[in-house]
């Protein structure tokens, strides 16, 4: 089935944030530890954004690590920061090619040095890009993003540089890591879960979920195109009545 041909252009979600899950159960299907996982993901980001640009989204942002994942084992964790080294430099060509920008959100000051020297230079290779904006969740928490917030709003108080009164939604996405990129409009999650593990709490207000039982490694250009058509087929209602929308579109 051609699901491409099933969606509607001028309907198009924007900006899709995926958490990219099932990885380590993917290996254990094939015998395998998880790192065999985390590498046969590359080919899902690939495609996913391949999927993305072919129907004009124009930002896609990838859970790809968690600032719990730093409880996970020592050589995953570094076995994880290779492949993200060694990924991105790859990749380059490609991202340059296609009309890539890449950026990152998290605390990125705790990456390893290595890690963050390539992002940098991956991220300020791409920047004049504007096809399509990837963006790498890496060493990020929701909680502690919206902490910092916080922290850096209170402190242009103190200094005067802002009132309490001039506090208000665009005052804190200002704040936020993801100030440069559209609303979300679209959250897909693999593997089965349903929840949101601590990823863009805040901006994620209003998206639309689509959960699939897919576990990453085997997602494809289908599964985004089939996500983009359940965001499609519902009523984005944004606190309204459905008779309010109608109105609006007639």
């Amino acid at each position: 089935m051609n699901y491409l041909e099933q969606i509607d252009s001028n309907n198009i979600p924007q900006h899709v944030a995926i958490i990219m899950d099932g990885n380590g159960r993917w290996a254990k299907q094939q015998g395998m530890n998880r790192i065999f996982g985390h590498r046969n993901a590359l080919t899902a980001i690939r495609e996913s954004v391949e999927a993305a640009n072919n129907i004009g989204t124009k930002a896609i942002t990838f859970y790809a690590f968690s600032t719990e994942n730093w409880k996970r084992p020592k050589f995953e964790v570094n076995a994880l920061m290779r492949l993200l080294v060694r990924t991105l430099k790859k990749n380059l060509p490609e991202f340059q090619k296609n009309g890539i920008q890449v950026k990152a959100i998290g605390n990125l000051n705790r990456l390893p040095k290595r890690a963050q020297n390539t992002l940098n230079k991956i991220i300020e290779a791409t920047k004049t890009n504007t096809t399509i904006i990837i963006t790498f969740a890496l060493s990020y928490g929701s909680r502690e993003e919206i902490v910092n917030a916080v922290k850096n709003i209170s402190e242009k108080i103190v200094n005067n540089e802002l009132s309490i009164e001039d506090i208000d939604e665009k005052i804190i996405n200002s704040h936020l890591y993801t100030v440069s990129l559209p609303e979300v409009d679209l959250v897909i999650r693999t593997s089965g879960e349903q929840r949101i593990s601590n990823f863009l709490l805040w901006q994620i207000a209003y998206a639309e979920f689509h959960f699939t039982e897919v576990l990453w490694p085997d997602f494809r250009k289908n599964d985004f195109y089939k996500a983009v058509i359940e965001y499609q087929n519902r009523e984005r209602r944004f606190g309204k009545t459905s008779e309010q929308i109608e109105n609006l579109n007639e």
